[in-house]
């Protein structure tokens, strides 16, 4: 199993997790963990996937779903489990 990590942070709005869903079920990435807040109007999420099933290399993935989020009007970052927890490490 491939890990990465996926960040979406904006302002609230209808449809975001249906959009960044719609796009990972698209490209065959299983969600296996998934957290969201909305504080102040401001919509965070966090989710854990498993990219192995990807039918697209991780780098085009990360772009793609970036651009998803420039569509919806968030950030999305997409980051390989062993690099988010290197950053991330105390």
């Amino acid at each position: 199993m491939k890990k990465a990590i996926i960040t979406v942070v904006g302002k609230d709005a209808v449809g975001i997790i249906a959009r960044v869903c719609t796009y990972l079920s698209a490209q065959h990435v299983n969600i296996l963990d998934i957290s969201q807040t909305i504080t102040g109007g401001y919509f965070n999420m966090m989710m854990v996937v498993d990219v192995s099933g990807a039918d697209v290399r991780f780098g085009d993935m990360a772009d793609q779903i970036e651009a998803v989020g420039s569509d919806i009007g968030v950030i999305i970052k997409c980051q390989k489990e062993e690099i988010f927890d290197s950053m991330h490490r105390i």
